[in-house]
């Protein structure tokens, strides 16, 4: 596949779904609300202590259902399904926390979906459960991470998921010095991940890390703005974006 001339970079991307101050990020209403305005959507996904992908943006629950506790503590599926989503008023919603099936057999094909696999999960199965819910699903999707080895998995088992290499300078993240260089310069890409496309945080690019793939398409993360937009627009081939609806 050109991905140059796909979904990838022809269709906009919805930053955790297309959210808003009554709509919780990463629900089934941010996704409806993504379909309705022919958005592709991006969103994020944990494994629960079973090893069930489910999806949500943070490691801690609080600031999106006001519960105290990890994500990954969670035991179930059945537990689940007792947290409520938060809007950005902090007012509770009737939004439960999907799992990634369930989103997925919503979205059903309708608009493509990035999938950004969090790489901190402590949970050695965690992309074969993954790929247990995307190997039947027919939509068209691609994968990313900032973890190059979750990428190396996909590349070795299932190299015909289309993945993305998720990267920036890590400045407000406490993570090893070596292990930030590394990962801000892309230093596996050709060694362990080996993507298909770069996805680069978008008030650092242009940079001379993502001009060394000029061959990969670039999305830019997450554009709040249509003023940040035009800033970057020159510079990547697509956006992630939130917050705004973009226009040329």
């Amino acid at each position: 596949m050109d991905l140059f001339n796909s979904w990838l970079v022809n269709k906009y991307i919805a930053h955790r779904g297309l959210h808003n101050d009554k709509i919780p990020e990463c629900s089934l209403g941010s996704i409806k609300n993504a379909i309705d305005h022919d958005y592709a959507i991006e969103f994020d996904i944990h494994p629960l202590e079973d090893g069930t992908p489910v999806v949500f943006h943070d490691e801690t629950l609080k600031r999106l259902t006001g519960e105290d506790g990890y994500i990954k503590k969670i035991k179930d599926i059945e537990e689940l399904k007792t947290f409520n989503l938060l809007n950005t008023k902090g007012e509770k919603t009737e939004e439960k926390i999907p799992t990634l099936k369930e989103a997925l057999d919503f979205i059903n094909g309708q608009v493509p979906v990035v999938i950004e696999i969090k790489d901190y999960n402590l949970n050695s199965n965690f992309e074969k459960h993954i790929y247990d819910v995307l190997k039947d699903y027919k939509g068209e999707f691609a994968i990313m991470s900032f973890n190059p080895y979750t990428l190396k998995w996909f590349k070795h088992n299932a190299p015909e998921i289309i993945r993305g290499q998720l990267a920036c300078s890590f400045k407000d993240q406490k993570i090893g010095t070596f292990k930030k260089f590394v990962l801000k310069r892309m230093l596996l890409n050709k060694s362990v991940s080996s993507p298909h496309f770069i996805a680069y945080k978008y008030d650092e690019v242009p940079n001379k890390y993502v001009k060394k793939y000029k061959d990969l398409p670039l999305l830019c993360w997450a554009v709040p703005s249509q003023q940040e937009y035009m800033k970057v627009a020159g510079h990547c081939d697509n956006i992630i974006f939130e917050h705004f609806e973009p226009r040329i």
